[in-house]
């Protein structure tokens, strides 16, 4: 039988909850949003599982999340698992998931106990006003544009677009999307994309001219890859998509494929006591590129001790566009550069690693492309992955894909969980 990682597109739950039940040195590494949880306009209504929260506890040591939101403030994940169990106190029951958010650059284990390795005060100092600049923004921004919007319904949507986080603030666009539909004002949306860039633009500045010019980069979801100068290139909104709704301003180095290498890093020290990148090693600290990152990796980490990886997103991207040069594929997908790195380091570890894709395009976001079936061959099949069908070199394989979304991807999940309490 060929091995789930050797699978493109495979629905074959039953292999991928055997590997998560059976594996002994087990990694998983999984995107948060859209992933375990649906993903929702405002972040405020995101709810999560109790049974998949409690689940994790079977993965003890073998389980982190790599998210670009945030552990802790108004809309981190803390909050709600908090309001998952009202009256518990979920720090000391062991309730927070742990792992790296805001890209990789904040860590938290399972009390709640939270940290930014590498992070300066005055970085993090830089980025708590960046919130009140969005907020300002985007007032300038319907003052000056006629709309039909309330001025009650713009105040509850500028405060629902305005993600104080501490290391990731975040203008998010979803529910400016959603009034401006509702009001048949979408034609505005793509100018307010460009605005918003133009003050991420002019924060990457204002920071430069403060002595920050390599302390942080612009992070935009979805994306259409990076252009040439290696910045991500935003995707504006058509008549199909919303396009890109998120506009993080982001500390650099936080990227999740160097998030993999910080996860590993603490995860081998677990088992041996030792840092193979060393003891103050952080995300910021990584390369950028795929090569660089691998290179480390396989000079560092002893290779019987490599873990099998399973990596876990929702948000890979693909166009293909004409240009004067001819078809060009656009990567993109926050998700996309760290499962690829997973893929890569099982392939030069000898280990079979799993790329699993969650579709959540039945969310109230649209900006996700569902995942096709089709009966063939009397088997039910995914037909397309997420990407553009006409993209036949992507470099990321998809060995299993849940088109039914975030709950189906759960329930299989606490079905490991119990078999692998119960020796597998």
């Amino acid at each position: 039988m060929v091995s789930l990682s050797q699978q493109s597109l495979s629905l074959d739950r039953a292999a991928f909850i055997d590997v998560l039940a059976n594996t002994e040195n087990l990694l998983v590494i999984q995107d948060l949003d859209g992933v375990c949880m649906g993903l929702v306009k405002d972040p405020l209504d995101r709810t999560i599982d109790r049974a998949y929260v409690e689940a994790v506890s079977a993965f003890e040591g073998h389980f982190f999340v790599l998210t670009n939101g945030e552990h802790i403030g108004k809309r981190g994940v803390n909050g709600i698992i908090d309001r998952a169990y009202p009256g518990v106190d979920a720090a000391e029951k062991q309730l927070y998931l742990p792992g790296l958010a805001a890209g990789g650059v904040q860590w938290q284990n399972r009390d709640g106990q939270v940290s930014h390795p590498g992070v300066s005060d005055g970085e993090l100092a830089f980025l708590k006003e960046v919130p009140q600049r969005i907020a300002t923004e985007l007032r300038e921004f319907f003052a000056t544009h006629s709309h039909d919007i309330s001025p009650t319904e713009l105040d509850r949507g500028i405060e629902s677009s305005v993600l104080d986080n501490v290391a990731s603030p975040t203008a998010n666009l979803n529910t400016l999307y959603e009034m401006l539909s509702e009001t048949d004002n979408l034609s505005l949306y793509p100018e307010l994309q460009r605005r918003t860039e133009a003050l991420m633009d002019s924060l990457l500045q204002e920071a430069s001219q403060q002595g920050m010019e390599d302390s942080f980069f612009v992070h935009y979801a979805p994306n259409l890859g990076r252009d040439s100068s290696d910045l991500e290139i935003v995707w504006f909104a058509d008549d199909r998509s919303s396009g890109t709704t998120d506009f993080q301003f982001m500390l650099r180095g936080a990227i999740k494929e160097a998030g993999v290498l910080a996860l590993l890093n603490r995860y081998y020290y677990q088992r041996t006591g030792k840092y193979p990148l060393g003891e103050d090693f952080s995300a910021r600290q990584a390369p950028k590129s795929e090569a660089d990152l691998l290179t480390l990796v396989d000079r560092h980490c002893d290779r019987a001790l490599m873990p099998t990886i399973i990596g876990v997103g929702d948000t890979v991207t693909s166009q293909i566009v004409e240009t004067p040069d001819g078809p060009q594929a656009k990567r993109g997908g926050s998700d996309r550069n760290f499962l690829q790195l997973i893929q890569a380091i099982g392939r030069i570890f000898d280990r079979e690693n799993v790329t699993v894709y969650i579709d959540s395009s039945g969310g109230e976001l649209k900006n996700r492309k569902p995942i096709p079936l089709a009966q063939v061959d009397g088997k039910l099949v995914a037909t397309e992955g997420p990407g553009d069908p006409k993209d036949t070199d992507d470099p990321l394989t998809l060995n299993l894909v849940f088109p039914d979304g975030y709950r189906k991807y759960c329930e299989a999940f606490q079905t490991a969980a119990k078999r692998r309490q119960n020796g597998g």
